[in-house]
């Protein structure tokens, strides 16, 4: 018979999942989950319905930002009051405008009273708390998992939301052979208001008091203090940003090279997430894996997997090439959020988080907003293939700075962190 804990996997799972709060945390998580990943295929394909003849990337570019980059205008406005709101309050409040703002995009287009200004403005008024509720969901982990545990809790969140854009698309595409975007978008405000939910019921372990350092730019004074993770940022933000012409390019790709339509799209985010989930739960054993080496080997193999586009119009070759790239890409979010965790104290970490937000939430919707000219001047698949030599050019940059990046990090527990991610 097979020992289920000498299997990784199995070992590693097991005793957050045991966690009856966890439990609920990631399943209402995975349905909030669910209607984004619907949301990939309903948020552009709703802006192309709604654009000008010759608009569509340009609105889809928009609307794909506007649906996350005034979050980084959030978290650094905002901090003054959130920063000392508890984890639970920042979900709820970020949760809550999410359900308001799209239910409004839906009621709107129930009506025929929506434009695509109306549209690109409320989907950035429902953004605009969402560095903190990330932050939040993630300091809800810290707090249930304080004893080193965070990887594999996180990793299942990651894993959940991979698994959501298998699903999510799938879904998505059905719904749009009776209905259009906004449909999805409904549906996707009613799994903000289960989350919500969830979450304001939830009990969570009582924190030591202590005085706490609030604020976005707190958080950034505690990264300057850690080079490591500063470096850890920007490379991070740069990868985000060259990813962001990707969610504006797959859409038109589709539609003209392809001539596919909104289910062929979705089958595309199906295979991506079906590799992701595969790297996502592998990455959850992985807290000994050498931080820069794994960053690099990702970062460069993603690139690799956006040749394709630009080299064939064949279907096949390009879905297996993105779902290779879900499987690359899988373990980046879990093992780069832990990171962060490690780094800083309860009272510090709603901050940290946020202020990672701040970087990271801006980088894809600024690299979406510019993907609609890029498609209009380049096209879809040229856009794609220049996305991935740009993603390739970085991973080189990296691995030749790594002599400078080591110099400026020697020392002690400093020079340890630069090679392994946790002990």
């Amino acid at each position: 018979m097979v020992d289920r804990n000498r299997i990784p996997l199995l070992s590693a799972y097991r005793p957050v999942l045991t966690d009856n709060r966890y439990s609920r945390l990631i399943s209402a998580s995975a349905v909030s989950f669910l209607g984004d990943g619907m949301a990939l295929v309903g948020i552009p394909w709703l802006a192309i319905q709604l654009a000008k003849p010759n608009q569509g990337g340009v609105v889809a570019g928009l609307s794909l930002a506007a649906y996350s980059l005034p979050g980084a205008v959030g978290a650094l406005a905002l901090g003054r009051w959130f920063g000392s709101m508890s984890s639970q309050k920042l979900v709820v409040a970020n949760t809550g405008l999410r359900a308001l703002g799209l239910a409004a995009i839906a009621a709107l287009a129930a009506t025929d009273r929506l434009n695509t200004f109306t549209y690109i403005a409320l989907l950035a008024a429902s953004s605009l708390f969402s560095a903190w509720g990330n932050a939040g969901l993630y300091a809800i982990v810290s707090r249930l998992f304080a004893d080193g545990r965070q990887l594999p809790a996180n990793a299942l969140l990651s894993v959940s939301q991979q698994i959501s854009i298998i699903i999510g698309p799938a879904i998505a595409g059905i719904i749009l052979l009776e209905l259009d975007g906004s449909a999805i978008l409904a549906v996707n405000a009613i799994s903000y208001l289960i989350l919500l939910t969830t979450v304001a019921r939830l009990e969570l372990p009582q924190q030591l008091a202590t005085t706490r350092r609030t604020g976005v730019m707190a958080g950034f004074r505690i990264l300057a203090q850690r080079p490591h993770l500063v470096a850890l940022l920007l490379v991070t933000a740069a990868f985000f940003f060259l990813y962001g012409p990707v969610e504006v390019g797959l859409p038109l790709y589709v539609a003209g090279s392809l001539a596919g339509s909104g289910q062929l799209l979705g089958a595309f985010w199906t295979a991506f997430g079906v590799g992701a989930v595969i790297g996502g739960f592998a990455g959850g054993t992985l807290a000994r894996a050498p931080r820069w080496p794994a960053v690099i080997a990702i970062i460069f193999g993603w690139g690799l997997t956006l040749l394709p586009f630009g080299m064939t119009n064949s279907t096949l070759a390009t879905m297996t090439s993105f779902a290779l790239g879900g499987l690359i890409y899988g373990p980046f979010p879990a093992f780069t959020i832990s990171l962060f965790q490690q780094a800083a104290d309860a009272s510090e970490l709603t901050s940290v988080l946020a202020a990672r937000s701040a970087v990271t939430t801006t980088a894809t919707p600024l690299g979406a907003a510019l993907g609609g000219p890029l498609v209009a001047l380049w096209g879809a698949a040229d856009t794609l293939l220049y996305s991935g030599i740009a993603t390739i050019t970085l991973a080189v940059l990296v691995t030749a700075s790594m002599p400078l990046l080591k110099r400026s990090t020697l020392g002690g527990e400093v020079k340890d962190q630069f090679t392994v991610i946790g002990r």
